[in-house]
């Protein structure tokens, strides 16, 4: 019985070799959607869709989520931080405007 062999070619990028390419360099993918009736527009929508590597981003002054407080703890205690001092000053003008 002859025995089948799996052969690669060592020619070819591997999927590893194109995702580190892309992570690496970026890739932009952009889409406009349009709907007109009688030449008159609906609807727009912007389509804007960045791949890239963390450090790709920090390189185009991409951030976001440095500052999201669902994805950052220093963000989040930031506006937790924020959100105590509204508090306090709101009593503070309270207790001002409503002498007991």
């Amino acid at each position: 019985m002859a025995e089948a062999k799996l052969s690669t070619s060592t020619g070819n990028s591997s999927l590893r070799d194109v995702l580190e390419l892309v992570l690496d360099k970026g890739i932009v993918i952009v889409g406009d959607i349009q709907i007109k009736i009688a030449d008159v527009d609906l609807l727009t929508i912007k389509i804007r869709l960045l791949v890239c590597g963390v450090d790709k981003a920090l390189e185009m002054g991409i951030n976001w989520w440095q500052d999201d407080p669902y994805l950052s703890s220093q963000a989040r205690e930031n506006e937790i931080y924020q959100q105590e001092k509204l508090l306090a000053r709101l009593e503070k003008l309270e207790a001002r405007n409503n002498p007991s």
